[in-house]
Formats: C-alpha cells, structure tokens, sequence
C-alpha cells in the first residue's frame, strides 16, 4: 500500500516548510488540517542533496533522520489523494531528492497515525536560507507547536542568503490575501 494511502484520501506528515498552511497550499489546495503530532526517535537536520544547495531556497532543507530518544514535532495534514502527485513534485521525488516513508506520529490527543512523509536522500549536512527558516517558524507559530521546540526553531543558524527567493515572495503574497479576506 501507498504510505498514508487508502480511498479518498491520505495523512501527511509536515515538519518543514509545509508547516506553514500557505506554503502547502501553493501546489495543494485539498489540504486540511488533522493535528498536531510528535514524531518519536528522530531528529530534524538540514542539508544540501549530494551537496547541491537548493534552487528554490537557496539553503539547506530540512529533512528527518532517526535519531533513538530525539523528538520532531509537525503537522498531519488531511489530503486528497489527487494531490499526492503535486505533493511528490514538490518535494522532488523524481529526481530522487526526497523518498516518501511511512512514519507514525502521536497526537497531543494520544492518538497514533500513519502519515506519509519524506526524508532526504545521500545529503550532506548544510544551514538553510533565512527566509527557509522564517516559514518553518512561522508554520510552527501558526499551528502552536510546542514552545521549546519553537525556541529550538529559532535558534537554527542560517547561512544568511541576501538575495531573492521568489516562492518566499509568493508564500508572503497568499498570507497578505488571506488577511485581506478575512478583514
């Protein structure tokens, strides 16, 4: 079976950029929000696939590695399964950049669920831009990750990249549209 798969829809496990509900709208807009989850015996890293800094952050990206005793804490999202397909682009499947895998994560309700996610393949270990940093910590504000693990976010170094992030202009203009609306 697809991880997360089944009928209609799929659980997906955000720790990411896609912790920010603008950003995973962009390519996805069959998301919902599920919960809130910890993922146990990992730890969340940053890095460059086989040394390339991403084009579209111009940084390291996050991604999960087991880690016994260490904790992730993300986002399940709810998705339709017509967009597992834009969901993989995104996140470079086919280009072998990231491989979905199948984790478990538990609510803060105490409820287990198997969620699609990904983890990034032969990376080596590499600060992200700020503006990458920025939407993970605004996603984590967003949906009240818990306070130490944003203090945790915070805290990341960056490799301090001035220059322009055209999605980061995008993921900015869906949140001032959103404001608008709901004013």
């Amino acid at each position: 079976a697809e991880p997360g798969g089944g009928g209609c829809c799929f659980l997906y496990y955000a720790y990411g950029s896609n912790l920010l509900r603008e950003r995973l709208l962009l390519g996805n807009p069959s998301a919902v929000l599920c919960a809130v989850a910890r993922l146990q015996d990992f730890k969340l890293e940053f890095g460059h696939h086989e040394g390339r800094t991403s084009s579209v952050w111009h940084g390291g990206t996050a991604t999960i590695v087991q880690s016994p005793g260490d904790e992730v804490w993300g986002i399940v999202w709810k998705m339709n399964t017509s967009n597992l397909s834009s969901l993989d682009k995104q996140e470079g499947v086919e280009d072998g950049i990231y491989i979905p895998i199948e984790v478990n994560v538990h609510t803060q309700a105490g409820e287990v669920l198997t969620c699609r996610s990904y983890q990034m393949k032969h990376y080596v270990c590499g600060p992200p831009s700020p503006q990458y940093k920025k939407v993970i910590c605004m996603g984590a504000e967003q949906n009240g990750l818990p306070a130490d693990y944003q203090k945790m976010l915070e805290a990341i170094e960056t490799n301090n990249y001035m220059g322009a992030v055209p999605i980061m202009e995008e993921i900015e203009a869906a949140m001032r549209a959103k404001k608008m609306n709901s004013a």
